[in-house]
């Protein structure tokens, strides 16, 4: 089969993902082989490929905003069916034992596994799955559409229970990337009014265009404090300055796995109990909510398809915030 296979971390602009021929992988006992449609391009694949997080082992083909359909079934597989639709997100499975899982937290779980991580995933024409992990695709979100719900659409909507938005409230989006323009149509939806803090141009006219109330640059005065806020740039000096935007008994949560040092500060900024926290990936149940309310909204990912072959370069114009919404593998 075809990959984008990682043996060495390095810059992007390096080229780190190689075009390669490898044999196609045989599901295992639990296990489902899905044909690849769609593969979604994440801001956690560059801080794989580029170092900033490591993977188990290399070479490594990441991706973890998979669509296609069910190939073939392994052994002792239960609840998936040949030509089902499926997605794959980025927890491919937990130890299903510990204390986290058995309170339906297995995103916790210190034994968890994570696709395009610690197994491959879908910069492929194929990929294996644990039946138990996927996700079925309803009718109404194509393959392209669905890729970015994957990940950028359920981490985005774990953000928001996770800050405790509640409908009405006034929400902060630190960042108008992948996740973000999905998460403002969610609040939207709940009737909340949303700012959204950006540098780019392009990001802010974007964010308009996707109803938000008020646009600007972190500097800015917005007109009124923030019930609630996320951040989405890997920037830890930004967490004392959103902070400071945010009413006493509100809430800051951090989308990011991983973040620049975040700098002393002081105590006024989180006293008058504020409430910073951050979000660890996601449960499989954020996933089977998120992808029923997106065909219920329904949420509409704006992309840019690339070609399997391309996946460097899509991961530059990530890298670069070169584009509007997320950046799309068709395989």
């Amino acid at each position: 089969m075809r990959a984008m296979l990682l043996s060495e971390a390095k810059p992007v602009a390096q080229e780190p993902l190689e075009f390669v021929e490898i044999p196609r992988p045989e599901p295992g006992e639990g296990q489902v082989r899905v044909k690849v449609q769609m593969c979604g391009v994440c801001h956690t694949d560059l801080h794989t490929v580029e170092g900033d997080i490591h993977p188990p082992k290399l070479p490594l083909i990441p991706g973890h905003q998979v669509v296609g359909e069910v190939e073939a079934l392994g052994p002792g597989v239960e609840g998936a069916a040949l030509g089902e639709r499926v997605g794959l997100p980025w927890l491919h499975d937990a130890c299903g034992e510990c204390r986290f899982c058995q309170l339906g937290s297995e995103n916790l779980c210190s034994r968890a596994r994570f696709t395009g991580f610690h197994v491959d995933g879908g910069y492929a024409e194929y990929a294996l799955a644990q039946a138990a992990y996927v996700l079925p695709l309803p009718d109404e979100l194509s393959d392209e559409q669905a890729a970015p719900l994957l990940c950028a659409g359920i981490i985005g909507y774990r953000s928001l229970h996770q800050a405790g938005l509640q409908p009405g409230e006034r929400l902060g989006l630190i960042g108008f990337g992948a996740s973000a323009h999905l998460t403002i149509q969610v609040a939207r939806y709940w009737d909340c009014e949303v700012y959204v803090f950006t540098r780019s141009k392009e990001h802010r006219q974007h964010a308009r265009q996707l109803g938000a109330a008020w646009v600007g640059g972190i500097e800015d005065e917005s007109p009124h404090a923030l019930d609630r806020a996320i951040i989405f740039a890997p920037a830890g000096h930004l967490v004392p300055k959103v902070l400071a935007k945010l009413r006493p008994g509100g809430t800051l949560a951090i989308n990011a796995i991983h973040l620049s040092p975040i700098p002393e500060m002081p105590y006024q900024l989180i006293y008058g109990e504020r409430t910073l926290r951050s979000v660890a990936n996601a449960t499989y149940q954020d996933g089977v909510e998120f992808i029923e309310l997106a065909a219920e909204i329904p949420v509409r990912a704006t992309t840019q398809v690339y070609s399997l072959e391309e996946a460097n370069q899509a991961l530059l114009a990530v890298k670069n915030s070169a584009l509007n919404g997320e950046a799309v593998l068709k395989i």
